[in-house]
């Protein structure tokens, strides 16, 4: 970056007035076939780096919520899904056994964790964990969304069963209901992403008793003995 004349501009361009930038194309001495590889390496490495931690930034801030993507491969049990701008892993351990996946398969996932490598960030998703069903709940039912119904407790066996009991801050709104919806439209929505996981909603009681026979539904429970040592 230089400064020059306005009679030495002028000499390059009439057109050129004070305060114009000139671009001019300048190649230095020595600047052989090598050296233009290296530079060209150099300037594709940052832009590389600059690409994974805007990828790295992004899908931190969505650890812990929900994404789709498409299954691109698959390498002896790891899957592979194509995201927006990268690649997510399905590790076997976050995989729902009863679940099959081939290429071109549309799949939601939990974003379980974003770790940084040499080969930049590496985005960990899951089917079978807990938060997959909680950040479900929490979009198909409104209530949950917005505060007046709690989910209380969550235990959930992958591909088979699942429990969840809530509580209603609005003595109005029914929150067993609530998640369950019109004719049970939204529970069988969130039971279909799980390809059919079974979902028990039940509800919280701060009365142990209660809860546990509420636990225990459909099953009817004659008495329930509560060991306070342990």
């Amino acid at each position: 970056l230089s400064e020059i004349s306005l009679a030495d501009a002028k000499m390059i361009s009439p057109t050129y007035e004070l305060d114009d930038v000139i671009l001019q194309e300048v190649t230095p001495r020595d600047f052989g076939r090598i050296a233009a590889q290296t530079a060209k390496q150099v300037v594709v490495q940052r832009i590389r780096e600059a690409e994974r931690v805007q990828v790295y930034d992004e899908y931190t801030d969505r650890e812990a919520d929900i994404i789709s993507g498409i299954v691109s491969h698959i390498e002896g049990r790891n899957i592979f899904v194509e995201l927006n701008k990268t690649e997510a892993i399905l590790l076997p351990a976050e995989q729902v056994n009863a679940e099959i996946y081939r290429p071109g398969d549309r799949i939601k996932a939990y974003v379980l964790e974003v770790k940084r490598t040499p080969k930049g960030p590496q985005i960990v998703l899951s089917r079978s964990h807990p938060g997959l069903l909680k950040r479900l709940l929490e979009l198909e039912v409104p209530e949950i969304h917005d505060g007046i119904v709690e989910l209380r407790g969550l235990a959930r066996e992958a591909g088979s069963r699942s429990k969840i009991a809530v509580f209603s801050r609005d003595t109005n709104v029914d929150a067993v209901g609530a998640c369950v919806g019109p004719r049970g439209m939204r529970i069988q929505a969130i039971v279909n992403e799980l390809r059919g996981e079974k979902i028990d909603v039940i509800s919280y009681d701060d009365d142990p008793d209660k809860y546990v026979a509420n636990a225990l539904s459909p099953a009817k429970v004659t008495d329930v003995i509560i060991d306070e040592e342990n």
